[in-house]
């Protein structure tokens, strides 16, 4: 069978379906992969045939802006610290709801008449894909990165989905913009998962999210001798320096080692000088690292979130946007770690030192763990995939 996976192009996108995707090409599948140009070779690197489709989520957020002219009123990139958290969230939906979507679909359907396939596995967030695949008259399904929320900014999103897949003449049943009526391979714990969602009805089924592995030595030889050290990132997407030195400020009263992973957009001499037991790298083998941190301060994206959870750590969440707030809403629901909205350095200290005070956070998150690793694995949702494509 020809199965074709398409998600958005970014990591938090890309790595959650590629155990799928393995599974599938394991089960003696023919395997295709569908994302923006800039990470094919990531998929080439995993063994993947890489099918453009899509650009890349900055110049989905310029085109959503207007152009360069905004950028430049805004300090010269969209996730600048002058840009108002509204203009911010606007343009999310815009950039999701609406530019992405249109790119993709016009991409995949030259696409997908060449290569035929039987099934298109697309990513929640990628509803373009999903929309080519519908107008192609080819089955599909749907795959989650994460918490699925159903809050008021998600809504915003789906009317915004639901309004493009009505111009691009796609029926979407309703309440099913996310998952276009599609069954939906849900990687989060129920536990976490929105309740809204659970108590939906939409056809899903339950996958075990399995994190990216990369081997790797830590910087500054952390972890060697079993001392505690704090795992502080912000994402590749839209952490800032002047975040990440206020987060680092309020670490650096706990005593401990702290371990930054800055990502590319950030420069480490852009964080100023920096305390002697903070270690900063632009990457980092983040599995490596999840196995031997005390606690995690992280952005909130999906795959971070999950990847900690299932590495039993509790977590410290401050939302740089985008599924953040949803995130850190759940981890702290689920009594695995706190968030901190109104980032200042001194909220930082105080939850930081909450959590490492407390073993109830390291219980729960290791109940999470525990309900991680009873879900069905990639191999098992793998061999029900011929299902759909009948």
């Amino acid at each position: 069978m020809r199965i074709l996976f398409a998600s958005v192009g970014n990591f938090g996108h890309i790595f959650p379906l590629l155990p799928l995707a393995g599974a599938a090409r394991a089960a003696g599948h023919e395997v295709a992969f569908a994302t923006g140009e800039q990470f094919h070779q990531t998929l080439r690197e995993a063994g993947f045939e890489p099918v453009t489709a899509g650009r890349s989520v900055p110049e989905a957020f310029i085109e959503a802006a207007g152009g360069q002219a905004f950028l430049e009123q805004h300090g010269g990139e969209v996730g600048a610290q002058d840009v108002p958290a509204e203009v911010l969230a606007d343009l999310h939906i815009k950039v999701f709801g609406s530019v992405l979507p249109r790119w993709v679909a016009a991409d995949l359907a030259p696409a997908l008449e060449r290569l035929r396939p039987d099934l298109v596995v697309h990513e929640v967030l990628n509803p373009g894909a999903g929309f080519a695949a519908q107008l192609a008259g080819i089955p599909a399904v749907a795959h989650g990165v994460g918490v699925l929320s159903q809050d008021h900014e998600a809504a915003r999103l789906q009317q915004e989905v639901l309004a493009t897949a009505v111009e691009l003449g796609v029926r979407v049943p309703d309440g099913q913009a996310f998952t276009l009526g599609n069954t939906l391979i849900d990687i989060c714990p129920p536990s976490l998962q929105d309740p809204a969602l659970l108590s939906s009805g939409l056809p899903r089924i339950e996958q075990r999210p399995v994190s990216f592995k990369e081997e790797g030595e830590l910087p500054g030889g952390l972890g060697r001798s079993g001392e505690p050290f704090v795992y502080l990132t912000l994402g590749t997407a839209l952490g800032s320096a002047e975040n990440l030195r206020t987060v680092i400020d309020g670490l650096t009263p706990l005593g401990l080692p702290v371990l930054v992973a800055t990502g590319f957009r950030v420069q480490i001499a852009d964080l100023g000088e920096l305390p002697e037991n903070v270690v900063a790298a632009p990457w980092l083998p983040q599995s490596q690292v999840l196995a031997r941190a005390a606690l995690v301060v992280q952005h909130g994206g999906s795959g971070t979130t999950l990847a900690t959870l299932e590495a039993g750590l509790p977590q410290l969440i401050v939302p740089q946007g985008a599924d953040g707030p949803a995130n850190g809403r759940a981890v702290h629901a689920a009594g695995a770690g706190e968030v901190v909205f109104d980032l200042k350095a001194e909220a930082v200290t105080e939850y930081a030192r909450r959590i490492l005070g407390d073993d109830g956070y390291r219980e729960a998150a290791r109940k999470i763990a525990a309900e991680i690793a009873s879900l069905p694995g990639p191999d098992e949702i793998a061999a029900k995939l011929p299902s759909f494509a009948a």
